[in-house]
C-alpha cells in the first residue's frame, strides 16, 4: 500500500512539474498548441468527414481569431520596431579611427556572409521546394500580375531609383518595408555625422519608440500558444495530414542551410586564420551550447566576449566586435527568412521572378542586420515582406509552430559568426591556450 501511495505521489508530482514547465516556457506552450491544434484539425479535417464543409469553415474561422489578432498586433508595430532598431544599431557603434577601421571590416564581413547566407537559403528553397507539397492550400491574391514578370535591362536603373523613399511619410504609413529599411539606414548614417549633442534628443525618441514597440510584441507573444493552436487547427482542417510533409520539408531545408552556413564559417577560419576549426569548436563549444539553449545572442554576450578572448582576440577588439555582432550579424536569421518567404510563396503557388527574389533577398538582409533579438520580430518581418510582394501568410502558422527549434539553431550559427568575425578581424594576435572550462 505504501509503495502504491508513493507511486501515485510521484505521478502527481511529475504532472505538476509538466504543467509548470509548460506555463513558464513560451516555446513549450507554442509547441503544445501546435500539437493540440494539429490533433483537433485532424479530427475535424475533410479526411474523416465528421463535419460538413460549411460548419468546418465557420469553426475554423473562430478558432483562428487569436491567430489573426496575434499577427495584427505584430504587424502594427513593425515600422517603428525596424526603424528604431536599425538607427540604434548604427548610432550605438561609437566613433573614432579604431572604430572606423574595424567597423568597415566588420561591415564587409557582415554584408558578405549575410548575403551568402540569404542566397544559400534561396538556392535550397528553390531546389528543394519545401512548400510545393502543400501548394494550393492558401488563396492567391486577387491580382498578382507582376509575379512572373522579369525586369529587363532598361528598367533596372528605374527599379534601383524606386528603392529610395521619395515620400518617407507615405512609405511609413503604407508599411513599405524596403523603403523603411533604406530610410533608416540613411538616417542612421547621417546621424553619426552630426554632433552627439544635437542628435541626442532624436536618438532618445528612437530608443523610447523601440522599447514601446518591443513591449507590444511581448504582449502579442502571450497570444502565441492560442494563435498557433487555432491557426494550426484551421490549416489542418483545410489541408489534411499533408501538413506533416510540408513541415518536415521546411524544417529540413532550414537546418540544412544553417549547417552549410556553419561550414562556411569554419572554411573562413581555415583559410584566413591560424586557428583550426576543431580548436575553435573545443574552445567555444560551451558558449555555442548556451546559445542553443537560450536562443538569445544578446543574453550570452558576456560569455561570448570571454570566449573570444580565449580564441586569441584582443580585449579591445572583442569588446567592440561581439556587441556589434550580437546586434547586426544575423546571417543565420537571413537564411531562415529567405527559406521562409519562398516557402510561403510556394504554399500559395506563386512563382517569384528573379528580380523579385533579388529585392526580397536585399530586404531580408537589411532587416535581419538591424533586427532586435525579440521573439516575434522575424515573424513580423516576414509578414511585411510577404505583404509587399503579394504573398498570402496563412502558412505562417507552420513557421510559428516550429520556430523554437529553428530559433535555437540559427542563434547558435549567429553566435558562431560573431566569434569567427572577432577572430578574423584580429588575425595577428597569438592564440591563447585553450581553456577547458565552459563558457
Amino acid at each position: 500500500m505504501a509503495d502504491s501511495r508513493q507511486d501515485t505521489l510521484q505521478v502527481v508530482q511529475q504532472r505538476y512539474k509538466l504543467r509548470a514547465w509548460i506555463r513558464t516556457r513560451l516555446w513549450a506552450q507554442v509547441l503544445f498548441g501546435m500539437v493540440l491544434g494539429f490533433a483537433v484539425g485532424s479530427l475535424l479535417s475533410p479526411d474523416l468527414g465528421l463535419l460538413d464543409p460549411r460548419t468546418a469553415d465557420l469553426l475554423g474561422a473562430w478558432m483562428a481569431l487569436p491567430g489573426q489578432l496575434f499577427l495584427g498586433l505584430i504587424a502594427m508595430v513593425l515600422v517603428p520596431l525596424i526603424f528604431g532598431s536599425i538607427i540604434g544599431g548604427i548610432t550605438g557603434a561609437g566613433s573614432g579611427g579604431n572604430l572606423r577601421s574595424i567597423g568597415l571590416k566588420l561591415a564587409g564581413f557582415i554584408l558578405a556572409t549575410t548575403f551568402a547566407a540569404a542566397w544559400i537559403g534561396v538556392g535550397l528553397a528553390r531546389w528543394l521546394t519545401p512548400g510545393s507539397g502543400l501548394a494550393g492550400f492558401s488563396t492567391p491574391p486577387a491580382s498578382n500580375e507582376s509575379g512572373g514578370e522579369a525586369i529587363d535591362g532598361a528598367k533596372i536603373p528605374e527599379a534601383i531609383t524606386g528603392i529610395l523613399p521619395t515620400n518617407p511619410t507615405a512609405s511609413i504609413v503604407q508599411g513599405d518595408m524596403l523603403a523603411v529599411v533604406v530610410l533608416a539606414l540613411l538616417v542612421g548614417l547621417a546621424a553619426i555625422q552630426v554632433s552627439r549633442e544635437k542628435v541626442a534628443p532624436f536618438l532618445a525618441v528612437m530608443d523610447a519608440l523601440l522599447a514601446i514597440a518591443m513591449t507590444i510584441v511581448k504582449w502579442a507573444m502571450f497570444l502565441a500558444p492560442f494563435a498557433v493552436f487555432g491557426l494550426m487547427a484551421q490549416l489542418v482542417m483545410r489541408a489534411g495530414l499533408d501538413t506533416v510533409i510540408g513541415m518536415s520539408g521546411y524544417v529540413g531545408t532550414v537546418l540544412l542551410g544553417l549547417a552549410l552556413l556553419f561550414l562556411l564559417y569554419m572554411g573562413l577560419l581555415l583559410l584566413f586564420s591560424s586557428l583550426r576549426p576543431w580548436d575553435f569548436l573545443s574552445r567555444s563549444g560551451g558558449t555555442l551550447l548556451l546559445a542553443f539553449s537560450t536562443s538569445s545572442s544578446s543574453a550570452i554576450m558576456p560569455m561570448t566576449i570571454a570566449t573570444a578572448r580565449r580564441l586569441g582576440v584582443a580585449e579591445a577588439v572583442a569588446n567592440l566586435v561581439v556587441p556589434l555582432g550580437a546586434t547586426m550579424n544575423m546571417a543565420g536569421t537571413a537564411l531562415y527568412q529567405s527559406v521562409a518567404i519562398l516557402f510561403l510563396a510556394q504554399l500559395s503557388g506563386i512563382d517569384l521572378s528573379l528580380a523579385q527574389t533579388l529585392l526580397i533577398t536585399g530586404t531580408l538582409v537589411a532587416s535581419s542586420i538591424g533586427a532586435p533579438g525579440t521573439p516575434g520580430v522575424s515573424i513580423a518581418i516576414l509578414l511585411s515582406v510577404a505583404a509587399n510582394f503579394g504573398i498570402p501568410v496563412e502558412g505562417m502558422v507552420i513557421i510559428m509552430g516550429v520556430d523554437r527549434l529553428l530559433d535555437m539553431s540559427r542563434t547558435t550559427v549567429n553566435v558562431t559568426g560573431d566569434l569567427v568575425a572577432a577572430r578574423l578581424l584580429n588575425p595577428r594576435v597569438k592564440a591563447q591556450a585553450a581553456d577547458p572550462s565552459p563558457a
